[in-house]
């Protein structure tokens, strides 16, 4: 249960300068500030009053930004482009700092990144940079401490009311020194997605239960999946004159194919070691630290697990899922082209979909809602695989966080700051999360406004509200360097995808060349921090005999498959989540 208490500073504190002035034009920020509250704020938990004591405070303390024309970036989700559309041009407009907030592809806003890292040339002002790369971050000396900023540079330029206890996910972009080096945007979980309806229909589940010998319902482990998938592709079949499939994936060789593995698919099949929100010692990349955080190997030969038994398996079932029970034509799908396919009314089920989903899938105008727009389909936690075991995370939450470098002029970043704030501030943030369903505040979560969408978004608003939510979490501080790295997954186990090679031989090929990146690295001495140190090679078999991950091969990796009523799962979650 939560209990946080979420208090306002006054309007006093909110508005005063360091000097005890005011805004010289505090009757016209006043009326500007009204009218946003009034024209597109208008959701928020705080007062109207609250708001625009909030708003008032960014028009004082942009004063010394006034004229600036600055430059952020952020890739093309509907979120982001709500901060582009209708946030920037706000913000612009209140503070007379002019905001442009482009939007491009996720895999180019990664290259640029990378680019002014490496470069030292300022290319953009600040960035929405997935907290994936929070270990490339804490090494490479480059990304601004937010936490040091805001006790120096940044204390007068951090807004009072900025809250950061009621940030979901800033475990998520925190270091091992316990610093804060992004600052959440937007987050969403992968998780499992049906068409409740048809789980509810008494006919199918009288003839699943005469195939399978147990109920049909939420699966919570692969057996289940697997045996559903194949319920619906070769015993169903057809419903209403449609041809079904009790799978959706997509396996085309393309960046998006990796993020599908290093997105925690070998970790949901139980390859790390327990922890949350980072396995310990062995995260959800196989990558294996040491207790000072630095990376020793990815290779089992090396204490790590990306090629061990477990991921194996998890490797094979996706080719077998692929193949055998989703549509043909995805096999050729990128991520893009894969994610709106479940809308289309064919797809039984899918055991990795991303919440980012939600808002494509309650139009009215889509095979998966009723004639009032309500969901025909729900999500739930993901099934995990045999070698998962409590207290290791569940399955992989996205966190767009705001990131700014050192190579950006000081003044550049600060205006960049004050936008940033503005994206995540209690006055913006809940119609923001209307608009994105991606949620960063606990607040807005349990808001009477999220309660009333909350019938209406298949489950969404539940899982965010229950104390399960925190074991979905994004990759760790375990890898090095992230945009070097990444790439890595899809070029090795898009031949695995397409039948070139074996799971095997796949994922040793990944383990080798994350090792000698990581060597490379080491021997550039590129890191201020946590540099690899990476073992010596020593037969497999001595670290399999070890305690804990990597783990050696079970006896039987398909137990018997187990379900759980889905109305049932759902009512320990919200007597979990009230507060």
């Amino acid at each position: 249960m939560r209990n946080k208490t979420f208090k306002l500073t006054t309007l006093a504190a909110s508005l005063m300068l360091a000097s005890g002035t005011l805004l010289a034009d505090e009757h016209d920020a006043r009326a500007i500030a009204e009218r946003l509250v009034d024209e597109h704020f208008q959701n928020s938990t705080l007062s109207r009053e609250e708001q625009i004591e909030e708003l008032l405070w960014f028009a004082q303390a942009a004063e010394p930004f006034r004229g600036m024309n600055i430059q952020t970036v952020a890739e093309g989700l509907t979120t982001h482009v709500y901060e582009s559309e209708v946030l920037a041009p706000a913000f612009s407009e209140l503070t007379g700092i002019n905001i442009t907030h482009n939007i491009i592809g996720e895999g180019d806003l990664v290259d640029t990144m990378q680019n002014q890292m490496q470069s030292g040339n300022s290319i953009y002002d600040g960035y929405i940079n997935d907290s994936d790369s929070i270990g490339t971050h804490i090494r490479y000396g480059t990304t601004i401490n937010l936490s040091e900023a805001m006790d120096n540079e940044w204390a007068d330029l951090t807004l009072p009311t900025l809250d950061l206890d009621d940030f979901i996910g800033l475990q998520y972009t925190t270091g091992p020194d316990g610093n804060i080096y992004q600052l959440p945007a937007q987050q969403f979980a992968n998780l499992y997605w049906f068409r409740y309806d048809w789980f509810q229909r008494e006919d199918l589940q009288e003839q699943f239960r005469d195939i399978y010998g147990y109920d049909l319902g939420v699966p919570t482990n692969w057996t289940a999946y697997e045996d559903i998938a194949e319920f619906f592709t070769e015993h169903v079949g057809e419903i209403d004159g449609t041809r079904v499939y009790g799978h959706m994936d997509y396996g085309r060789r393309d960046p998006s194919l990796g993020w599908r593995f290093h997105d925690s698919w070998l970790s949901m099949a139980g390859m790390g070691s327990p922890g949350v929100p980072f396995g310990n010692p062995v995260d959800d990349w196989g990558i294996r630290v040491n207790e000072d955080s630095q990376p020793v190997g990815a290779s089992v030969s090396r204490g790590g697990a990306t090629n061990s038994p477990a991921s194996v398996f998890a490797m094979q079932k996706a080719v077998d899922w692929l193949r055998d029970y989703a549509p043909e034509e995805a096999q050729g799908m990128t991520f893009g082209e894969a994610g709106p396919v479940p809308a289309q009314g064919h797809i039984a089920q899918q055991i990795f979909w991303y919440t980012a989903f939600t808002a494509d899938m309650t139009d009215p105008a889509v095979a998966v809602t009723d004639d009032e727009g309500n969901p025909l389909w729900r999500m739930a936690p993901s099934p995990t695989g045999p070698y998962w075991e409590e207290g290791m995370k569940v399955g992989y939450q996205d966190v767009g966080s705001w990131t700014f470098f050192d190579s950006t002029p000081e003044d550049r970043r600060s205006a960049a700051w004050l936008f940033a704030q503005f994206t995540v501030a209690k006055t913006t943030s809940l119609e923001k999360l209307m608009a994105g369903l991606t949620p960063i505040r606990e607040s807005d979560i349990f808001s009477d406004q999220m309660s009333e969408m909350a019938p209406k978004l298949g489950g969404l608003v539940e899982f965010y509200r229950s104390p399960n939510e925190s074991n979905w979490t994004p990759t760790g501080t375990n890898v090095p360097d992230y945009p070097r790295m990444a790439p890595l997954w899809w070029q090795n186990l898009a031949p695995v995808m397409s039948g070139e090679v074996s799971p095997q031989e796949g994922l040793d090929k990944l383990a080798a060349d994350m090792d000698n990146t990581m060597n490379r690295l080491a021997r550039a001495n590129v890191f201020d921090s946590y540099a690899p140190v990476l073992n010596e090679e020593r037969d497999p078999q001595y670290w399999l005999d070890q305690e804990g991950s990597p783990k050696p091969k079970l006896d039987n990796e398909m137990p018997q498959g187990t379900t759980v009523p889905y109305d049932e799962m759902m009512e320990a979650w919200m007597e979990a989540g009230t507060r």
